[in-house]
């Protein structure tokens, strides 16, 4: 800030000079004293200059509602919506977020470097704030195969960009607890820069946290239950309350909020689908559940501005008070968020539903090796063939709106040659994971339960977090005919039945983004549900994310590889062979 515009702030505030614009009539929460304020709102250069009497070039009347800051997202994955940077901002600024810390561990675990330059570079110049953390664990595992490795000496030079905060979810608890170099040069790196390190500390207790906090980790969004959120509070942890698209954590453990330690909690969203966010909403629906659940509402408007700017040391954010970005909401109801208009830096962004001040033609030219990130070897059904000793198989359990699976052992259908065959009576589908990135013919085959799908099959190339093509169904032939449509069509989801493509959604920016706009993505995520009611899937849980995550080696109980199945809680791979 140069002389000139320092004492501008200084006049405007002081009287002296008009503001630029200034908002009047509004009841203002005030989320540092959990009170309504009356005043007007002075802004100059898109900042607060102050509240109180005063005049404007431009004067905007607020009509008796709300004025709230804008909202905060703690920890998202942009690429889990599957559309580009700017169609995921278009999008959030609806629902009256204007600032998120995203990840980009999804496209750097197919891209690496590369991809995240791509998403700082696609997120420049909006009215929106992308603030990024860096990935730490790509890949997740050491053996597992994603599409690049990334070194601390990788990640070093992003730390000079000024919308990068720090180093991302540390999902490799193992690694931290052992000391291992490659981790920790992460860890030391992200502290000499005076930077944040988040966490993920699933299944996570008692020394366990401690290890996480000894090693500068400050944050988790991996609790499930109030118990677990408890225990980080009471370590010092920040506390991120998840509610995503399959991990839908609010409601178990908001019961741990309290008016003592309320300040030491945010909201996130983490992995949340387009058609989700578009139909219930982004931190505005996290806001909304907890005071259902009954969080006093100015404490949930805290969590989800003041505290989330706090924890991410966003001094100028989450707040409106003199010398703080003018980014803020106009709101008909804060029960029901119901938002009216959206401002971003003094700017009216949105206008009831209507979005504006976006660029309208987006410079959608991808790099070659963002463009074209699926390459398998030829398939044929011997390659999915599941070879049985016994009657009794282990098998993925999954449970609906959760990351965590089970390990289940159960009697199985096979042929008279001792192979398994999908049986929809018994919920068992064969399923495989089959590496994509340099086609090297690895395939990983298991068995999962709970999907309910009576006919076809489901394919994706999202598949957290090495992305490599996930495949399951009720029969080989269109299991096959569902991974030749994903190759030819550069990544994304498909629904095969009876040899048919049912439907489908291109994602050819690294197998995890469209190139169309939210709106058309949201068209064919529609289509697809419908198609999965028509196959039996069930509705109450989302079938395409839930297969993608069966492919995380972090979470517990039991996940799957390209190396076969894997026992999270024992850390080593096992035989289907129970």
């Amino acid at each position: 800030m140069d002389y000139s515009l320092m004492q501008r702030r200084i006049n405007v505030a002081s009287g002296k000079e008009p503001a630029d614009l200034v908002v009047k009539g509004g009841k203002i929460l005030n989320v540092f004293t959990g009170e309504i304020q009356l005043g007007d709102i002075a802004i100059v250069d898109g900042v607060i200059a102050g509240i109180g009497q005063y005049e404007g070039k431009r004067e905007v009347n607020a009509a008796g509602r709300y004025i709230s800051p804008s909202f905060i997202d703690g920890h998202v994955h942009i690429e889990s919506t599957m559309v580009s940077p700017l169609e995921f901002a278009k999008v959030q600024v609806k629902n009256g977020v204007t600032a998120v810390i995203a990840d980009p561990h999804e496209i750097a675990n197919v891209s690496g470097a590369q991809g995240i330059q791509y998403m700082i570079e696609h997120t420049e110049g909006l009215p929106f704030d992308a603030y990024f953390m860096l990935p730490s664990c790509v890949p997740a595992t050491e053996f597992e195969e994603a599409g690049a490795i990334l070194n601390s000496e990788d990640l070093a030079p992003f730390y000079e960009q000024p919308r990068v905060l720090g180093l991302a979810e540390v999902m490799n608890y193992q690694a931290v607890l052992e000391s291992e170099p490659s981790v920790v040069e992460k860890l030391l790196d992200a502290r000499k820069q005076h930077k944040l390190i988040d966490g993920h500390a699933a299944g996570l207790s008692g020394k366990a946290i401690d290890v996480y906090m000894a090693a500068g980790i400050h944050t988790d969004h991996e609790c499930t239950t109030a118990e677990e959120a408890k225990a980080r509070l009471e370590k010092g942890m920040y506390l991120m309350i998840r509610e995503g698209t399959v991990a839908k954590d609010l409601k178990q453990i908001i019961g741990a909020v309290n008016e003592r330690n309320a300040r030491r909690c945010l909201f996130v969203t983490d992995d949340r689908h387009l058609d989700d966010v578009m139909m219930e909403g982004s931190i505005n629906n996290c806001i909304k559940l907890a005071i259902a659940e009954g969080i006093p509402v100015m404490t949930a408007y805290q969590m989800a501005t003041l505290n989330a700017a706090e924890c991410f040391r966003l001094k100028n954010q989450g707040a409106i008070a003199p010398g703080y970005k003018a980014d803020f909401l106009m709101l008909d109801s804060l029960e029901e968020v119901a938002i009216h208009s959206v401002y971003k830096n003094g700017k009216c962004i949105v206008s009831e539903g209507s979005v504006q001040g976006f660029p309208e033609n987006y410079p959608y030219a991808i790099a070659e090796n963002l463009a074209n990130t699926v390459s398998l070897g030829k398939i044929d059904s011997n390659d999915l063939a599941i070879k049985l000793k016994g009657e009794e198989a282990n098998i993925i359990g999954i449970i609906p709106n959760s990351l965590i699976t089970k390990r289940l052992i159960e009697k199985t259908n096979r042929t008279k040659e001792g192979f398994f065959e999908s049986d929809t009576h018994l919920d068992h589908l064969k399923i495989a994971l089959i590496e994509r990135h340099n086609a090297t013919g690895k395939i990983g085959l298991g068995i999962v339960k709970g999907l309910g799908l009576k006919s076809g099959a489901l394919a994706t190339t999202v598949a957290h977090d090495s992305h490599n093509l996930i495949v399951t169904g009720t029969n080989d032939e269109d299991m096959l005919a569902a991974i030749q449509e994903l190759e030819k069509s550069r990544g994304g989801l498909v629904i095969v039945s009876e040899g048919k493509v049912r439907a489908k959604l291109a994602l050819p920016i690294a197998g995890l983004m469209s190139m169309e706009s939210a709106n058309a993505v949201y068209g064919h995520l529609r289509e697809m549900n419908q198609v999965l009611a028509d196959l039996g899937v069930s509705q109450d849980f989302n079938p395409f994310l839930t297969l993608s995550f069966l492919a995380l080696p972090v979470i517990p109980a039991c996940k799957i590889t390209i190396d076969g199945l894997f026992d999270v809680t024992e850390f080593k791979h096992i035989s289907i062979d129970a």
